[in-house]
């Protein structure tokens, strides 16, 4: 099993989240993706199975499957045009749904844009809220109300919590069996927390205890639900979104995310990627 290493969402050249890569002929029995993820540790590896023209995906985090992972796409879209050349790929998740990744490599750079599954968004109810609010220790006077507490969709479900200031931003801290708990039990692949810095600008930090992993670097899938969200909301987003995370973690990334008016409806995803050298997490 060849095993590729790439950066997603990748700032400047530098950080970006790895993710393990690995094209096949046909999918290896689910423990050995499971065990091939577990070893190399990253929050995702993407396994890809060519079928007639498209991509079967599937991607697993060190201790689960997983539905849907945004920056190990972007990594595929880099491995795919590495491998066939500039263009987009047809790709079918895990539960048939169908989606795309356009990959580019120019010279020494290369990049990835991809078409999310639907969206979708309902608010969270006073109690979860109560809850989350307790595990990562922060209080209601903490949230931006422009912004109130979901659960978001874009591939991957995740609860979504606003904050009014980047200072508790940069405060975020969590217990991390408590939010595993949290995670596992209400079914979603993070805990997102965001603070707005403009209509257009937001920081993100997401919590992924339910996957093995105590913080993301970039969520892909967490960016495409936040955008879908915002848009249920009205936000004056003007159909572009940045999206800066990781560097609470002294790993800078930036997505950004396009998006049509039409409820529902898949948006677009986007970054930088690089090789990343080593085969540990960065």
């Amino acid at each position: 099993m060849h095993i590729q290493h790439f950066a997603a969402f990748t700032r400047d050249g530098q950080g970006g989240n790895p993710a393990g890569v690995v094209l096949l002929d046909q999918f290896p029995a689910d423990e050995v993706m499971q065990r091939t993820a577990a070893d190399l540790g990253y929050s995702e590896t993407v396994f890809a199975a060519r079928q007639a023209s498209q991509w079967q995906v599937r991607y697993f985090a060190p201790t689960s499957e997983v539905p849907f992972c945004g920056h190990a796409t972007i990594a595929l879209g880099a491995a795919l045009a590495e491998a066939h050349g500039n263009g987009a790929y047809p790709l079918v998740l895990h539960d048939g749904t169908a989606i795309a990744v356009e990959g580019r490599v120019q010279a020494a750079s290369m990049s990835a844009a991809l078409r999310s599954p639907a969206t979708h968004s309902q608010a969270l109810d006073a109690e979860t809220t109560a809850r989350v609010l307790d595990v990562f220790g922060y209080r209601i006077d903490d949230l931006d109300s422009r912004i109130p507490p979901a659960r978001i969709h874009g591939g991957a479900s995740h609860l979504l919590i606003a904050l009014r200031d980047a200072e508790a931003l940069a405060a975020m801290q969590y217990e991390f069996a408590a939010g595993r708990e949290l995670m596992l039990e209400q079914g979603v692949a993070t805990v997102g927390l965001v603070h707005a810095e403009s209509a257009q600008r937001f920081l993100a930090r997401h919590a992924f205890a339910g996957g093995g992993v105590y913080e993301d670097p970039a969520t892909g899938a967490g960016a495409a639900a936040l955008a879908g969200y915002l848009r249920d909301l009205s936000w004056p987003h003007g159909g572009v979104l940045e999206i800066l995370q990781g560097q609470h973690m002294g790993v800078p990334c930036r997505i950004e995310v396009r998006l049509g008016a039409r409820a529902g409806e898949g948006v677009q995803v986007a970054g930088e990627v690089r090789l990343h050298q080593s085969g540990k997490p960065a």
